[in-house]
């Protein structure tokens, strides 16, 4: 049985590489999967602690955070297209040039 400590070390390691992701890079893409990374591994922290818990609170959790990522990545991909079909880049930097 692998103790929850290591679940937790992994979970606190993808979530500083999405966070660094988000902060550090200005390409629209590459943000997207680091906020990616940062619900998956807060995913991974809700079931391991509903494992060590013995509940399955955590997995109904982890559903509903799914499928907010789902409509996050759809809503998402849908302003990068808008944003690369009218400035031909997807540089965070150009998205102001999308207010109305």
């Amino acid at each position: 049985m692998v103790p929850i400590s290591n679940y937790l070390i992994v979970a606190a390691v993808l979530f500083a590489i999405g966070a660094l992701g988000v902060i550090i890079r200005r390409n629209a893409l590459i943000v997207l999967m680091s906020v990616e990374l940062m619900l998956n591994a807060v995913n991974l922290t809700f079931v391991a602690f509903s494992r060590q818990l013995g509940q399955t609170d955590g997995h109904i959790f982890v559903f509903f955070v799914m499928a907010i990522a789902a409509a996050e990545a759809a809503i998402g991909l849908a302003v990068i297209v808008a944003l690369f079909r009218h400035r031909r880049t997807v540089d965070l930097e150009q998205a102001d040039t999308l207010k109305g």
